[in-house]
């Protein structure tokens, strides 16, 4: 990938959404996704995630303004949304989320891009994303994971904790006494994966282990070969409260592990037969 350029002038990277240039192709792309996985995520996605839909009033009717989608975040985390023209620098990235300001994408996929797309859209980042962080614990959580990346650049950890931002974030699933649900942006905004993650035999299902996700490397062109299991949003929060040095410096001595790997110390829900299936993975956010 080539270097980012910065095309909106600003320091922060930041630009206007202009929410009334959207036009109504645009509109009818969301309303096409926002059905299809609002349908599917009934039963699986976490209820701190449906809630947070519910509460932000993400719904069928276009894009969001992300102007009034603030007024509700900020009354309740103290987050803030702001539009960023796509991938920004991983020091811009850190930077908004530690201080409570989360970085979305405007533009909105092609109709024949609603099953696969590479980089972020405005349907990941703002139905994805956003709706976990109206919940006090995982928002917290995130700035935190902000705070971490700005020291994990200057102490060349990057690759360790970016994985740490997968398996969680972008692709994490939780317990609950309904069973394993789905909290990660990357499997909600995704038809195929929010089903795969669940019903498929083929990717492993692991408890939630700090050091075991930092070592374990990601595929981004096809369905994870393994997803890691919190038992609460708490439990995340908890692992980014001390200081990682120490954690860097085990993890050089430890060797990477492949994606569908295994290990007899792993906390197992489900085994995977190791069937690999293309899918609709995409980039890190901070990459």
């Amino acid at each position: 990938m080539g270097a980012l350029v910065n095309k909106s002038g600003r320091p922060d990277w930041s630009i206007e959404q202009r929410w009334d240039a959207y036009t109504r192709a645009e509109h009818v792309t969301w309303k096409t996704l926002f059905a299809r996985q609002a349908a599917l995520l009934k039963n699986r996605a976490a209820p701190e995630f449906l809630a947070g839909v519910a509460r932000l009033g993400v719904a069928a009717d276009g894009i969001p303004d992300f102007r009034r989608l603030n007024d509700v975040l900020g009354k309740a985390t103290g987050f803030r949304i702001v539009a960023v023209p796509g991938l920004v620098p991983d020091d811009v990235f850190f930077e908004h989320l530690a201080h409570r300001r989360f970085p979305s994408t405007c533009f909105i996929r092609k109709p024949e891009q609603l099953d696969y797309l590479e980089e972020p859209d405005v349907f990941h980042d703002i139905f994805g994303h956003v709706p976990l962080l109206v919940n006090p614990v995982f928002a917290d959580y995130m700035v935190a994971y902000g705070q971490g990346g700005l020291k994990a650049l200057k102490q060349g950890a990057l690759e360790k904790l970016s994985r740490l931002y997968w398996y969680t974030v972008e692709f994490g699933l939780i317990a609950t006494r309904s069973g394993l649900r789905i909290y990660g942006s990357g499997i909600v905004s995704s038809k195929g994966e929010s089903e795969y993650c669940l019903d498929h035999a083929a990717p492993n299902r692991l408890g939630f282990d700090l050091l075991r996700i930092m070592r374990t490397r990601y595929r981004i062109d096809a369905f994870q070969e393994t997803y890691f299991v919190i038992d609460g949003f708490e439990q995340l929060f908890e692992a980014t409260r001390p200081d990682f040095t120490p954690y860097y410096a085990t993890l050089a001595t430890l060797p990477d592990l492949a994606a569908g790997a295994g290990l007899p110390t792993d906390r197992v829900l489900h085994r995977g037969t190791g069937a690999k299936r293309r899918g609709t993975t995409r980039k890190p956010a901070a990459s």
